[in-house]
């Protein structure tokens, strides 16, 4: 059975915290958009604007009282002088089949500080732990090889190739790696809860 939550909790591990999107966190996520490897592996649109921004927060509220995403943003330090470091959420929600989709990206200036990895682990900890999730997804286009190192060194695992799977706005027809875990799979693994 699923258990959703009331409200969107704060969520930390060494120094890295996953919380609620706030008005002050819009020009970081405009800026970090601005980066073109996020629309590139992401749905992230290539002209993203400041508006798009406050859209995306602005949203948060009515995705996760709707049971369509739990999203945080990742924050990257200790108390006041943690910084923006990324986006994570689960999405593509399925309460009756107890599923839900990983999706994530992280600002340019965090890459290859492992924040991304503990963010997967701590969300998909609370998806399966907490929540009651019984599988958890992760699409990754195969060209993205850090981001499919991203989700093995969380504990997810490659189970083959999506062909055609996601259209980009070029038209180009993509492959997708699918990557998941699943609760008897996570409950079997040790990571630093």
């Amino acid at each position: 059975m699923i258990w959703w939550p009331n409200e969107i909790a704060t969520l930390s591990h060494g120094l890295v915290t996953l919380r609620q999107s706030a008005e002050k966190d819009i020009d970081s996520i405009f800026q970090a958009c601005q980066d073109p490897l996020i629309p590139a592996f992401t749905t992230v649109p290539a002209d993203y604007t400041i508006d798009h921004a406050i859209d995306f927060v602005r949203s948060d509220p009515f995705s996760f009282a709707e049971r369509r995403e739990l999203r945080f943003v990742i924050d990257y330090g200790n108390g006041a002088d943690a910084t923006f470091a990324g986006v994570i959420s689960l999405h593509t929600i399925n309460i009756k089949n107890h599923t839900a989709e990983i999706g994530y990206w992280i600002d340019s200036s965090q890459r290859g500080k492992n924040i991304g990895t503990i963010a997967a682990q701590m969300i998909t900890d609370l998806g399966v732990t907490e929540i009651g999730f019984r599988r958890i997804e992760g699409l990754v286009d195969v060209d993205n090889l850090a981001s499919q190192h991203l989700l093995q060194k969380a504990g997810y695992v490659q189970e083959g190739v999506l062909q055609n799977k996601v259209t980009r706005d070029d038209g180009r027809q993509i492959d997708m790696a699918l990557f998941a875990v699943t609760n008897q799979m996570w409950e079997s693994q040790t990571w630093n809860r």
